[in-house]
């Protein structure tokens, strides 16, 4: 499938409606910033703070800034001291919108070991408190919505800098200069990364042919069907063209991926490894203690799962709760979210959640980026840069994220302003003033506690996290992470290979087959202490346009690679005639694909035969299913037939064994686990309609 019929699927269309061919307009600005999180809000406003006459424009996918944003959240205030000084009392006066919501100071921390079986509910459990390692001291900390503060953060960017915030633009896809007359970003860094940050100690690649430039983003189209053609409402989206482009998409961001793979930015890397989290909110009257922080390990995970949950006491009688389960789990039989409501049900939590005292006020699940050091791709790329969790900075000993990706902001905020004024479209000097910050720093010292989890020779012994655990422990206290060794994700360089240059994800290659695991017996629900998963589901106030194209996409990954050059699309002041370039036939590589039916087909075959159907346990909304395939197909008419025989196959033929896939995409709260666990590695997440997804406001 060539690169103009694949980009116009990521844009909402297939070759039935060409989008690109409709005149977009163009708007230009100086910097440009995908996501209005932590990271990208704090880049824009450094930015305002350096340089006030630059346009700074911030694309958000959600309905409004602090939607789509989940976080557990204990913050550490170092980045926003740096951003905004370090006297809270004046932010009011000085900022002009109203005080930060930063929630209550950080307390007393706990770690408790939660004992029980992990697949049923047997008395005697007990809760074991154990030391924490110093990396979660939280005094001068903050217990805070993340959500709320990001809105606040927002208004910051707006109100007082005169940053352009947009809600409800969705960036769907990269546009690249049409020749490649730039530097390559491994110029000067050849070796260098590998060898001084992720310990991927290879042998340089001295080739560096010059590549095209990132010259801005498309926001996806509006008002297009089901069927792929426009309907009253259809409005093209807008080409944001900029000198500089930053990605603050957060964890596994679809236009970071395609970055990352188009430029090879984690060739001397580790692959990323995730962590998953679902995270309730609940309104209590008592046993709440503010500013009270419990982390648990044990149950309701098994010795093989690296994860934990917490417990945090919130200001006006709120408890964030929630569960962190490594993506890497093994058995496809696994499902986190009942693993998280069977958490509840263990006596130590249970306690506080008594059904005549508490309420469950929300719901949400997001990926994390739990890779660190040794998963980091070379930050930036011509035309821009990669920060926060779109790079994957979060300091997986403190469990915290905020403050690093906001520094991260912060760095490439100053690499950018010194790049405009010097006519540059480089921001290499923003890698490297990483390499000298307090944020690497931190991860270098933790580098080694994730891996030590499912380092071969602690699973070889049988030790589990045990393991991890142990040297977790003797890491923290007494080595500090001054160790010569850095230890690696993978088991060895084939299989980082396979993971960075084909592309799974190392998480899913982690999943085993059912054919050597065995199915988890998990209790019924027992509302409202544990609840069905659309009952959860209905929390998130979730909401999208539903006559649109599905944002979960069985696509290849040769396919969900490519990005869209600047002559493929039109834009309005370029007249009727079509250009040569964006022509719709089908070329001898696209006649070489599998077809649609045949993908989905695949999927059903894979997914069922080897792992159960994992999808529809994985998913935290309840997005996918495995049903009995019923229907007849509808025969296509010959206009179809005749202009695109490949799109209009039987689709029996996307059965198997009368199993078919059914994606109720209208239920996404854009989490992207599907993108990263799925064992067949064919779901590619986009963005949907600009403005849908989630509510979240507390979380």
């Amino acid at each position: 499938m060539n690169g103009q019929k694949v980009i116009r699927r990521l844009l909402s269309t297939t070759s039935r409606f060409n989008a690109l061919q409709t005149p977009r307009a163009t708007d230009s600005t100086d910097v440009l910033i995908v996501g209005a999180g932590p990271a990208g809000l704090a880049a824009a406003i450094r930015i305002k703070q350096l340089k006030s006459d630059l346009r700074v424009v911030v694309l958000e996918k959600g309905g409004e800034v602090g939607s789509h944003i989940l976080s557990g959240c204990v913050l550490e205030p170092t980045a926003l001291y740096d951003l905004l000084g370090k006297d809270l009392s004046t932010y009011s006066s000085k900022y002009g919108c109203g005080e930060p919501p930063l929630g209550v100071k950080a307390g007393r921390s706990e770690m408790v070991w939660l004992t029980g079986d992990t697949s049923s509910m047997i008395p005697g459990q007990r809760a074991i408190r154990i030391p924490h390692p110093p990396q979660m001291n939280n005094k001068g900390n903050f217990i805070i919505s993340l959500s709320a503060f990001t809105r606040w953060l927002g208004r910051v960017a707006e109100e007082h800098y005169g940053v352009e915030v947009y809600p409800g633009f969705a960036g769907a896809g990269v546009v690249y200069s049409d020749e490649s007359t730039e530097d390559s970003p491994w110029v000067e860094w050849g070796g260098k990364w590998g060898k001084q940050v992720t310990g991927v100690n290879i042998p340089p690649d001295n080739q560096h042919p010059q590549v095209p430039r990132v010259l801005g983003v498309l926001t996806n189209d509006v008002g297009i069907s089901k069927s792929y053609t426009p309907n009253s409402t259809y409005t093209p989206g807008l080409f944001f063209q900029s000198k500089l482009t930053l990605l603050a998409e957060g964890a596994h961001g679809s236009l970071s991926k395609s970055i990352i793979a188009k430029f090879s930015l984690r060739k001397e890397s580790e692959p990323q490894t995730y962590g998953f989290g679902i995270k309730e909110v609940w309104s209590v009257n008592e046993g709440h203690i503010p500013g009270k922080i419990i982390h648990t390990l044990g149950f309701p995970l098994d010795k093989n799962t690296y994860g934990g949950g917490w417990i945090y006491h919130m200001d006006n009688n709120l408890i964030s709760l929630g569960l962190v389960v490594g993506v890497d789990w093994e058995n496809p039989y696994k499902s986190p979210y009942k693993d998280f409501q069977m958490m509840k049900h263990h006596p130590f939590i249970r306690s506080l959640l008594s059904p005549s005292t508490s309420n469950r006020l929300a719901y949400g699940a997001r990926t994390l980026t739990e890779g660190g050091l040794q998963s980091l791709p070379l930050l930036h790329f011509p035309g821009g840069a990669l920060i926060g969790d779109s790079a994957g900075t979060v300091n997986v000993a403190k469990i915290k994220g905020v403050h690093t990706a906001m520094g991260t902001g912060i760095l490439a905020a100053n690499a950018a302003t010194e790049a405009l004024s010097s006519n540059s479209n480089s921001l290499s000097t923003y890698t490297s003033s990483f390499l000298t910050s307090p944020i690497h720093s931190e991860l270098y010292s933790i580098r080694n506690l994730r891996p030590s989890f499912h380092f071969p020779s602690f699973t070889k012994h049988h030790l589990g996290v045990l393991g991890g655990i142990l040297y977790s422990g003797i890491d923290s206290l007494f080595l500090k992470g001054r160790t010569p060794w850095t230890f690696r994700h993978t088991q060895n360089e084939e299989e980082r290979k396979q993971s960075v240059d084909s592309a799974p994800s190392l998480d899913s290659l982690r999943t085993k087959p059912t054919s050597v695991t065995n199915p988890i017996q998990y209790p019924p629900f027992e509302p409202p202490l544990s609840t069905d998963l659309l009952t959860s589901l209905s929390l998130t106030d979730t909401f999208h346009e539903e006559d649109q194209p599905e944002h979960l996409r069985l696509l290849t990954l040769p396919e969900a690679k490519i990005g869209v050059n600047l002559s493929e699309i039109r834009l309005e002041d370029e007249g009727e005639e079509e250009s040569p370039s964006t022509s719709t036939s089908t070329t001898p590589d696209s006649q070489s694909q599998p077809s649609r039916s045949q993908h989905r087909q695949n999927h059903v075959r894979i997914n069922l035969s080897h792992y159960a159907g994992l999808l529809e346990r994985a998913c935290p909304a309840g997005v996918y299913e495995y049903v009995e395939d019923t229907s007849s197909p509808s025969p296509p008419s010959k206009n179809e037939t005749e202009n695109h025989p490949q799109e209009n196959e039987d689709e029996n033929k996307s059965s198997w064994k009368n199993k078919k896939l059914v994606i109720n995409a209208q239920n996404c709260i854009h989490c992207k686990l599907c993108d990263i666990k799925v064992p067949s590695q064919d779901i590619t997440w986009s963005v949907p309609e600009g403005g849908g997804g989630p509510k979240y406001t507390i979380t």
